[in-house]
């Protein structure tokens, strides 16, 4: 009998061997697909962590910022620093936007990359707690991102980071707004970061492509997820011609001029194609692009199974590539 895991179309690429024994064990009877009315228990289920757990024994502060904003609500950011790094250093930092679809998560789901990004590297890392759709739909988001950047890049100074050598970073959903927030800042003429660390980013509304076809009823995030999303952030304009290239960079026909990107997908997931051609535009386009599509993956592979093999590599290739574009901090 096939497990949840293994069920799907026969011209689907296989999981990898390693990450179906964690799908099996989450997810005993297959796939579940997201709803609009699934969306406020699977928040409940995602609380803010204990921060004081998260970094104890680690070389890690963390602060939280509230910026008072007009005609929205405050914004609130966490501030993460290394506390092995020389207290006069100025250092690149890292602005992170976290994953969830467009409808989940919160400003430190996610952080455990950042943490070791922080420690190898010396980085801060800036975490946005950005608005939810559907009760806040496009462009509240984004809005919430540009203006976390731009509060970051003003107070650069009291943060102790070099304004040039900043990250836009993401995963998912968060990898989405990067992409779209570097569109933006090139094209409004605000100051741009020297990369973007895009992991498998959410970037085309159009549900499309071969990859949203072979994975409707897939696990993690599947089409019909994928959907519900969209729907939630863009309303009925989803799959039509009134999106803007901010909300759906997958449909951005002009890519010149943004920074190097670090893009990655699973070759076991909905986003695949969207994120291959993506980076294949930035090549068209003239701009540097790493593109890394691991073998069997799942969406999310890496939260859902961080000690996986495939796992452990993809984290590897996101601290060497931020270690190129960035430099090190620490001695």
């Amino acid at each position: 009998m096939k497990t949840g895991a293994e069920a799907g179309p026969a011209d689907r690429p296989p999981y990898d061997p390693e990450l179906v024994a964690v799908l099996d064990a989450m997810l005993p009877n297959g796939a579940v697909s997201m709803t609009l009315d699934a969306i406020e228990g699977a928040r409940s289920r995602s609380a803010l962590p204990d921060m004081e757990e998260m970094l104890s024994g680690r070389t890690v502060s963390h602060r939280t910022v509230a910026v008072a904003r007009a005609g929205a609500p405050d914004l609130i950011l966490s501030v993460l620093s290394s506390t092995a790094a020389p207290v006069s250093a100025t250092v690149p930092a890292v602005y992170y936007m976290h994953s969830g679809g467009m409808i989940l998560g919160h400003r430190l789901m996610g952080l455990d990359s950042c943490l070791r990004w922080i420690e190898e590297l010396g980085v801060t890392v800036v975490s946005v707690e950005y608005r939810l759709a559907p009760e806040d739909p496009y462009p509240a988001a984004l809005n919430d991102c540009r203006d976390g950047y731009l509060w970051m890049h003003a107070h650069a100074r009291e943060l102790g980071i070099d304004t040039t050598r900043t990250v836009v970073a993401g995963k998912s959903a968060g990898a989405g707004l990067a992409a779209g927030l570097a569109l933006q800042l090139r094209d409004d003429g605000h100051p741009a970061p020297i990369g973007q660390l895009l992991c498998y980013p959410m970037l085309d509304d159009r549900d499309a492509s071969a990859s949203c076809r072979q994975f409707e009823g897939a696990v993690v995030w599947d089409r019909q997820s994928n959907r519900v999303g969209w729907e939630a952030y863009l309303g009925d304009r989803r799959g039509s011609a009134e999106v803007p290239v901010y909300a759906a960079p997958g449909r951005a026909e002009d890519l010149s001029g943004l920074p190097p990107a670090y893009i990655e997908a699973g070759s076991a997931e909905v986003f695949r194609d969207e994120d291959v051609a993506y980076a294949s535009g930035l090549w068209a386009a003239g701009v540097q692009a790493e593109l890394h599509v691991w073998p069997g993956a799942f969406h999310s592979f890496d939260s859902f199974a961080p000690h996986a093999e495939l796992s452990r590599a993809a984290e590897n290739d996101r601290v060497a590539w931020l270690r190129r574009t960035v430099g090190p901090t620490l001695p």
